[in-house]
């Protein structure tokens, strides 16, 4: 008999005891996210409510060039009431769109910038004790600048906050400098600029290829 408030792996593995949504309410939907809560049953049969904010899937890129520079840029983030330093950045929800095209879209989009050379630096969730987002992050090198002319025929001039943006090329040491004095908060900026440092310090070995699939779903305890 195990004691009270105990569990084998067996009983908290959720493919044999199960987390089991019992009941769920959607609270709130726009055209890029839901926020519902969801009646969960434990495995030792307590329910709880958990709020959830459903959010398509994000990429971040972060741009390197041939001298160790990369691009930034300022951004007004209206929750938190003022501008924060970040890397490019935005939503992979376009029908059909890997990944991988996304992050080339967002790169070009925000940075004016495509790049030859493309690995994939770290897989995230942002905040999943109440998003259920996935995000990646993007090495990009060999870089070229794209013409003024071309970005703006194709309309890729910016709107509302991204017409606002401030742009800024760091040494990647004086960006992860920055992260370690508080001055860099978005959360995925300081993931992507830490693991570049990190790959680089590494000899860029732990670089995975850039057109991978989004990972599996998450479904049994991780061993």
């Amino acid at each position: 008999m195990k004691p009270h408030g105990t569990h084998s792996e067996e009983d908290l593995d959720p493919m044999s005891a199960g987390y089991e949504t019992v009941a769920s309410r959607p609270v709130y939907a726009d055209k890029v996210m839901s926020l519902r809560v969801d009646d969960v049953r434990m495995p030792g049969g307590q329910v709880a409510e958990r709020a959830v904010l459903d959010r398509p899937a994000a990429v971040t890129i972060v741009p390197l060039d041939d001298t160790d520079r990369v691009f930034l840029l300022s951004q007004y983030r209206h929750p938190v009431g003022g501008y924060l330093i970040e890397l490019p950045a935005g939503l992979a929800d376009k029908p059909g769109e890997t990944p991988f095209e996304a992050a080339r879209r967002e790169l070009y989009e925000e940075a004016a910038l495509r790049a030859a050379t493309w690995h994939i630096l770290a897989d995230m969730r942002v905040s999943p004790g109440a998003v259920n987002q996935l995000a990646r992050v993007y090495l990009a090198r060999d870089l070229t600048v794209v013409p003024d002319d071309e970005r703006y025929e194709l309309g890729q001039a910016g709107e509302f906050e991204e017409a606002d943006f401030r742009t800024e090329w760091l040494s990647l040491d004086e960006a992860v400098a920055r992260v370690h004095a508080g001055e860099i908060q978005n959360s995925a900026t300081v993931a992507g600029l830490l693991a570049a440092a990190s790959a680089r310090a590494l000899g860029w070995k732990p670089l995975r290829p850039a057109d991978l699939p989004w990972p599996a779903p998450l479904t049994a305890r991780t061993r």
